[in-house]
């Protein structure tokens, strides 16, 4: 049975003001994201930068999980966990996702970052990172009040499926409910049936972040940590996320 919490207006005004924490951090990766870093200086440039916004980073000890960041280079999908041997080169991208708690809330976003710029990674890559950035958008303005849940995932597999190359749209692991707590309901499925689910009410507020592969939707998860996510096919992947809330004045991105 769906719990889904609903917000009141002061309540998502404390929530905005953690996702603004979290879009600061990610903004200051624009610079600090360049070849010879390790995803361990990631890790620790997030967790300071938590710090002095008078935050703290949810991930670092949620559910076991080590770190302050998750950093997924390439062909790991999600939950990629910072490790001092692992060096971004030219060419690599990298999903840098920062969750932020700030007044009991959690503030929850992730970006792709061309290490080298735009121009070091390859054609494909950079096609892969534009579009799902285009699918993270496809899907929160898939977001109305009167429609339902899985009109989110509809409109992204719609998009994916009518581009000249077949991607993969990650089922695996989705988007979800957020506030008081980092997980809540409802799931948000990145690809499903129109006109299913929870129907969408003011109060309403979730994260959307479709992962997109360059091959097959399939994942793996590792037995060694057990957290980092990899393609089953070792091809790129990507994704983008925002954490949205719907209010009496429409869909609001509260980490844009």
């Amino acid at each position: 049975m769906s719990r889904i919490i609903i917000k009141s207006p002061a309540e998502i005004e404390l929530l905005k003001t953690a996702c603004q924490v979290t879009k600061d951090i990610l903004d200051q990766m624009n610079d600090f994201v360049r070849p010879g870093i390790s995803t361990e200086d990631i890790n620790i440039f997030v967790h300071e930068l938590t710090i002095k916004a008078g935050a703290r980073p949810a991930p670092l000890n949620y559910r076991g999980y080590p770190k302050s960041v998750c950093t997924s280079v390439n062909e790991v999908v999600c939950h990629g966990i910072p490790n001092p041997n692992i060096i971004l080169q030219a060419g690599d991208i990298i999903n840098i996702d920062v969750t932020s708690i700030k007044n009991g809330f959690y503030g929850d976003s992730s970006r792709m970052y061309f290490v080298g710029g735009r121009e070091a990674c390859s054609a494909e890559a950079v096609r892969l990172v534009d579009i799902t950035k285009e699918a993270l958008m496809v899907g929160i303005n898939a977001v109305e009040v009167g429609k339902q849940v899985g009109d989110i995932g509809y409109e992204i597999k719609k998009f994916i499926h009518h581009l000249p190359q077949q991607y993969g749209i990650v089922r695996d692991y989705t988007g979800h409910g957020i506030g008081r707590n980092f997980h809540e309901d409802p799931q948000i499925i990145h690809s499903a049936k129109q006109s299913t689910g929870a129907k969408f009410k003011v109060g309403m507020t979730f994260t959307v972040e479709p992962m997109i592969n360059l091959g097959t939707a399939d994942t793996v998860l590792s037995s060694q940590d057990g957290w980092t996510v990899r393609t089953a096919d070792n091809k790129l992947s990507a994704q983008w996320e925002h954490t949205v809330a719907i209010t009496e004045n429409g869909i609001e991105i509260l980490t844009a």
